[in-house]
């Protein structure tokens, strides 16, 4: 390869680096979440021995990004009747009134406009309000990975990461078994959205 292809790749490189950052834009972004890829995993220690682990999902929503002005919002509705522990007669008895009360609360939210960037434009935590059986109270969540790509020049980005908090469930009422079965309640969420190109 002569130098000067090699100086042209390396340019090409660099702007298609450049095109997967949130910051490359320097308007905000719109990003609708793909149902494939973005569900909520939580985990409880059960009897004081193994971990209670399950999923809602997929989730619904959005999120807009603006790492120019560090700022960000991100709107998540859960359908909470698409709990799934593995286990259809846990999954009745989590249901139930006296724990997730999901006949009654069919739906909980999450919506956040405090965001913290890193130097690269990537959020790193965002903090806002978890509602669940009506109840809300502030939940941040941090991000154990968080990347943008673009797979083609006139293609929508896609960005996605995975991210991690933890609550209290007798926050929300939802208190029967503690102690037996832990009140702190760890949270995995797993996100990924295209570019809403319709608002460029």
């Amino acid at each position: 390869m002569t130098k000067g292809r090699r100086k042209a790749g390396a340019l090409l490189l660099a702007l298609g680096l450049a095109s997967a950052t949130p910051g490359a834009t320097a308007a905000p972004q719109l990003y609708r979440l793909d149902p494939e890829h973005s569900f909520v995993h939580f985990e409880v220690q059960h009897f004081g021995t193994s971990l209670l682990r399950g999923r809602f999902g997929p989730l619904n929503g959005d999120v807009t990004l603006d790492a120019g002005a560090r700022r960000g919002h991100v709107s998540l509705r859960i359908d909470m009747r698409t709990l799934d522990t593995g286990l259809k007669l846990l999954d009745g008895r989590l249901a139930r009134d006296d724990l997730l009360a999901i006949a009654a609360h069919p739906e909980a939210f999450f919506v956040a406009e405090r965001f913290v960037f890193d130097a690269q434009g990537h959020p790193v935590a965002l903090t806002g309000e978890f509602t669940l059986r009506g109840i809300g109270s502030a939940l941040t969540l941090r991000a154990l990975r968080f990347a943008c790509v673009r797979t083609a020049a006139n293609a929508a980005r896609r960005c996605g990461g995975d991210f991690e908090g933890e609550l209290l469930r007798s926050t929300f009422g939802a208190s029967f078994g503690v102690p037996l079965i832990a009140d702190r309640v760890r949270l995995r969420v797993q996100v990924e959205g295209f570019e809403d190109l319709t608002t460029r």
